[in-house]
């Protein structure tokens, strides 16, 4: 199967270059100084399941000159995807598949806005991994997974052929859950609770999950999250948020969103398509979500300056 990567930092650069190893047609699309290493020296992994070294990879910021291609994985920052959809479109065939690796609930449902439903998988995946330098990633933490099915949850023989591939590929677990929607929100309950406690704080989860008052910050936030979910009617475990703790608490000490980092580093973050998320879809359905409403609320400034967008003060 021929892939393009959209989006090849810690995400896509893992997840591509652990395909690549295995064999597949892999390109990858990026831009500036990472571009400019892997179309030099390739792309170069650190991995706690194994180092790659691709001395050559096939890499470009026009996917236009890729053609139509068998799946296009997405793993652009969260704000970046309706952008990427209109990018990624002379990729998209007949026959394409286009699987969202994005840390929120909304990335199909932009995507299929402007690509159609019929590309569109649903998906997610779990890595501690960021760029290091250009071309150069760090895979440090959590033992990468890759998620994926139909919307409807239909079985199919093109989510079979994909998970047929990734089954020979390395360091990498793939899995169709019998509901996908379940899986993904599962990983978003912990994920959105991690990044906001870890935004608000500055500190690795090791420090928040010890601390009884933050503790029970993330305990709340991890609830909000259960209840709007079930809201939009989410078939969750009634344990969801306890087995949600207990993968918090399973993480290295030192781990740290990327959304945190981003927010640390003054950057635009992922914040409405997490906490922001959270409040805007939970009053969608009545269901009230004071703490995120407080974490948004306390890195809001910070995000719109990060953006430009910050109006100015009168």
């Amino acid at each position: 199967m021929k892939f393009a990567i959209m989006g090849s930092g810690g995400v896509g650069g893992y997840f591509g270059a652990r395909l690549a190893e295995a064999g597949e047609d892999v390109a990858f699309i990026a831009r500036g100084e990472h571009l400019a290493a892997m179309q030099r020296q390739g792309l170069r992994v650190s991995s706690i399941k194994g180092d790659v070294d691709l001395a050559q990879v096939k890499a470009t910021d026009d996917p236009a000159t890729l053609g139509e291609v068998g799946c296009v994985i997405v793993a652009v920052k969260a704000w970046q995807v309706r952008e990427a959809a209109e990018t990624i479109r002379p990729l998209v065939g007949p026959d394409t598949l286009v699987l969202p690796l994005e840390n929120g609930v909304e990335a199909a449902d932009t995507l299929a806005e402007v690509l159609g439903e019929a590309p569109v998988l649903d998906g997610l995946c779990g890595i501690l991994a960021w760029r290091e330098a250009p071309g150069h990633i760090r895979h440090a933490g959590v033992d990468p997974f890759i998620r994926f099915g139909e919307r409807d949850n239909h079985s199919s023989a093109r989510t079979a052929r994909l998970k047929a591939v990734f089954d020979k590929v390395h360091g990498v677990s793939a899995e169709i859950p019998d509901d996908i929607r379940v899986a993904q929100w599962s990983k978003f309950l912990f994920i959105c609770a991690m990044s906001g406690i870890g935004s608000i704080t500055r500190a690795p989860i090791g420090v928040t999950r010890q601390l009884p008052e933050t503790r029970a910050l993330i305990q709340a936030m991890l609830e909000e999250i259960d209840q709007v979910a079930r809201a939009h009617g989410v078939a969750f475990p009634a344990d969801a948020v306890a087995r949600a703790m207990q993968f918090i608490d399973a993480m290295p000490a030192e781990s740290t969103s990327s959304m945190q980092r981003n927010i640390m580093a003054g950057e635009p973050s992922e914040l409405e398509s997490q906490n922001g998320a959270v409040v805007r879809l939970g009053q969608a359905v009545g269901v009230a979500t004071p703490v995120h409403g407080i974490i948004h609320a306390a890195l809001l400034p910070q995000e719109l300056t990060a953006r430009g967008e910050l109006p100015q003060a009168t």
